[in-house]
């Protein structure tokens, strides 16, 4: 859903289109007109594509073609979370349909009302003639976001029995250190000591009971494009009941600043760098004021966030190595594992003078 551009559907990613509309006439009321379908081109892993009946524009998700974990790309997960959040104060997509009948279209999929506006990536839309303070205040309206998903009661919102929130933290450590050394290649470190830290310095008490989006990251917002206020929160694919700060230092890994080493900045996929963009610190502090967590001691969330993003990197580089693709750009990833393994030993030195 980037910016509102869909392009022609991908060669070997086509539907049964018929038992797909016979489907959806059937199941979400309304709907007019021939069907037309064309494929958002962003993501990595589910695939999103444009249903059009008239003028009413719909979103189907579903996961991707091939071998896939079991657990993984839970369509179901999304829809049940974003059904639930639909009176919240956050904002997401309206559902309307979700069936796990595969004989439609081959796997489980979901169909939710498409909501109009941007996918802010590397910079800010030219044409919107952002200030410095404009270009602030709408980051700070993005965290809202996140911070009103922290503060919900979950039992509210229906989603009391939506998981096991005691033992995330140690679920996430020892979920993403397997994954690691499942993907390790013989060129890259083992940072068998990050991992080790990990595992012995997690909090003595969790924050439990939260929803937890997993991914929430500036392009994963859709920004009205008149209003610059948050139209939806996309992707919930991997939320869960846990510890928010998890959730926090997951976000701020990815939130590049002006200081960090050259390594990081490479990585950059928001103009998080831009004048006046709030410091991961600013972004804490005003976390802390509005949900009353104490962020003053943040070193392992953020080491985690860095160690999983590390160990994401990773699993694209195993599959280079091994000849699995054979995309040039995934040829420098092990530099840059090695360097934010390197990265997440400093801040764990740092924290020990």
């Amino acid at each position: 859903m980037s910016n509102n551009t869909t392009v022609s559907i991908k060669a070997g990613e086509e539907l049964n289109w018929d038992a797909l509309e016979a489907c959806l006439r059937a199941n979400i009321p309304g709907l007019e007109g021939e069907m037309t379908v064309s494929q958002f081109p962003g993501g990595n892993s589910n695939l999103t594509y444009e249903v059009r009946f008239g003028e009413r524009s719909l979103v189907l998700r579903r996961p991707p073609f091939g071998t896939r974990p079991k657990s993984g790309h839970s369509m179901h997960r999304e829809y049940f979370v974003m059904s639930a959040l639909k009176d919240s104060r956050i904002h997401v997509p309206q559902t309307l349909f979700y069936t796990d009948d595969e004989a439609v279209i081959g796997a489980e999929f979901y169909v939710m009302e498409r909501v109009e506006g941007t996918l802010i990536r590397q910079q800010f839309p030219q044409d919107w003639k952002l200030t410095v303070a404009e270009k602030r205040a709408l980051v700070f309206r993005v965290f809202d976001e996140l911070i009103a998903l922290h503060n919900t009661d979950i039992a509210a919102v229906g989603l009391a029995e939506f998981g096991k929130p005691e033992g995330y933290i140690a679920r996430q450590i020892g979920g993403w250190n397997k994954r690691f050394n499942k993907a390790k290649t013989d060129d890259v470190d083992d940072f068998l000591d990050v991992q080790a830290w990990l595992e012995s310095n997690r909090p003595s008490q969790e924050i439990a009971g939260c929803i937890v989006h997993g991914d929430f990251r500036l392009d994963n917002v859709i920004i009205d494009s008149e209003s610059r206020e948050v139209g939806a929160v996309l992707d919930w694919e991997i939320s869960a009941l846990g510890d928010p700060l998890m959730d926090l230092g997951n976000t701020l890994a990815y939130w590049v600043q002006a200081d960090d080493p050259d390594y990081l900045k490479g990585l950059i996929t928001q103009p998080s760098m831009d004048e006046g963009m709030p410091t991961r610190n600013e972004i804490l502090a005003y976390y802390s004021s509005k949900t009353g967590i104490d962020t003053s001691d943040f070193n392992f969330y953020l080491v985690y966030g860095y160690w999983r993003n590390l160990v994401i990197l990773q699993q694209i580089y195993y599959r280079y190595y091994h000849g699995q693709t054979q995309d040039q750009r995934f040829a420098m990833f092990k530099m840059a594992v090695n360097a934010m393994g390197n990265h997440c030993r400093m801040l764990i030195s740092s924290a020990h003078r």
